[in-house]
């Protein structure tokens, strides 16, 4: 049933899922309905919101919710399942008044998601506090998700790269993703815009002449994000994880390999979450694949991004990765060898391939970094202290980056207290401040087009 409001270009539609979804409880339905502080429509709406307006050129969540303040969705419970209700919804949802295929089936993830981290993951049904606990809770997730495959053998490349990157860089990424597709690869992306979605068209392409079917487009997110960085159209398996370091571990237990393309603070954030748990001693034999990949365009920039990380966590860290220019062939070769040196050694070791139990985190790349002023301000960012451990203060540092320039909490702390002021040893300090700066001038803070670009941190190199 759908109706159009044309003096807004909005629908009015009650949908059934596309895919299947387990039935709902009541008590699940009254949750979702519930606006207050104990109920989950608030999250759900925004989630709902993100979803129905991918593809969208903006990154400002608050700006999404502004320009549709009038949609809203509820669950309906009937006797052969749950339907949504959807109240002045983009109309680029539809088409001839019928709700997108694929955008019913993420609308419907993410009812999924919702109300199985509500009711598993902050009802206490796992030990949060421990590392074990924190990563039973990841897999289950992944499980509910029906993304983890058995009996499949390692085909996921997991691509990091900023939403906010230039032309030349976006049809960069869609080159890997069509030579990574053409070796019956699969990808896994952050799901939103610029090198989360290139990899994947790339990819689409190739897997067709390649007569490839079932292919997987991951997309992993967060509620902080979602709405910041809307899916991209061709996500066919949404994840929504509780929170930024769930999503994170969730990439590097469920991905065979990772290529990192030109982006911002979350993909310097990423970066280091990944080098710090490789640095880790108890990782030091485990294979895993990492290229960071971009045009000639993006030389520099990787050059920048190499310096940082040889200054801040030593030439060491530079053994954990590969650097490849302008050459996506040899891309996809590194990483397809990679994955067969992956596939060798879970066998040796009985471990799983659908889920990297092997792999060491510890509770300081867990627990979840709430970025207050406070908790920026006090990181340790000095050298007198092992490198995977400096690693991560420092992915929280970009971390807190990340929620000033484009999470709704954050932007609140900014506007009420001012930057952000981030301490450290003054060299690491200065080569912080001249990326971060490099960052803005190249565009790689917030898509471009919207108001100008205001730093929400302030580096304290003195």
């Amino acid at each position: 049933m759908e109706q159009r409001n044309p003096a807004s270009a909005r629908f009015s539609a009650r949908i059934a899922p596309a895919a299947g979804l387990d039935i709902l409880s009541r008590h699940e339905v009254a949750r979702l309905r519930d606006a207050g502080a104990g109920g989950l429509h608030s999250l759900l709406r925004r989630c709902a919101l993100a979803v129905l307006t991918q593809g969208s050129a903006s990154d400002d969540a608050r700006a999404m919710l502004e320009r549709f303040p009038d949609f809203d969705i509820q669950i309906l419970q009937q006797d052969r399942g749950v339907k949504l209700e959807l109240t002045n919804a983009p109309a680029d949802a539809f088409v001839d008044g019928r709700i997108i295929t694929g955008v019913n089936e993420l609308l419907f993830a993410v009812v999924r998601d919702i109300i199985y981290v509500a009711t598993q993951i902050d009802a206490g049904a796992f030990e949060l506090d421990d590392t074990r606990g924190i990563t039973h809770a990841v897999f289950e997730i992944l499980r509910n998700a029906r993304v983890l495959r058995s009996n499949v053998d390692p085909n996921l490349v997991v691509c990091w790269g900023g939403h906010s990157i230039s032309r030349e860089e976006y049809d960069y990424t869609k080159k890997v993703g069509y030579e990574l597709g053409l070796r019956g690869l699969d990808i896994c992306t952050g799901c939103g815009p610029g090198a989360m979605k290139g990899p994947m068209k790339g990819a689409t392409i190739a897997h067709a002449k390649q007569r490839r079917h079932d292919n997987r487009y991951i997309g992993i997110t967060e509620p902080g994000i979602i709405a910041a960085e809307s899916p991209n159209p061709i996500v066919n398996n949404l994840i929504i994880m509780p929170d930024i370091e769930k999503r994170l571990e969730a990439f590097v237990r469920l991905g065979h390999a990772i290529i990192v393309f030109p982006g911002g603070v979350g993909t310097a954030e990423e970066i280091l979450y990944l080098l710090g748990i490789l640095m880790h001693p108890a990782n030091a034999s485990l294979p895993f694949p990492l290229v960071f990949s971009g045009p000639r365009e993006s030389a520099a920039y990787f050059e920048q991004i190499d310096r940082f990380l040889r200054l801040a966590l030593g030439d060491e860290a530079a053994k954990h990765y590969s650097i490849v220019i302008d050459d996506p062939r040899e891309v996809a070769r590194k990483v397809h060898k990679g994955i067969d040196k992956v596939r060798g050694y879970r066998l040796d070791n009985q471990d799983a391939f659908f889920f990297n139990w092997a792999l060491h985190i510890e509770s300081a790349f867990q627990i979840p970094f709430r970025p207050t002023h406070e908790a920026m301000a006090g990181l340790n960012l000095h050298r007198d202290q092992e490198p995977h451990r400096l690693a991560a203060d420092l992915r929280r540092a970009f971390s807190g980056i990340v929620a000033g320039n484009v999470k709704e909490e954050g932007i609140h702390a900014i506007e009420k207290r001012g930057s952000f002021v981030i301490h450290g040893d003054r060299e690491i300090m200065r080569a912080l401040d001249a990326m971060l700066a490099s960052f803005v001038a190249q565009q790689r803070m917030k898509l471009p087009g919207g108001s100008q670009y205001v730093p929400c941190y302030r580096v304290d190199a003195s």
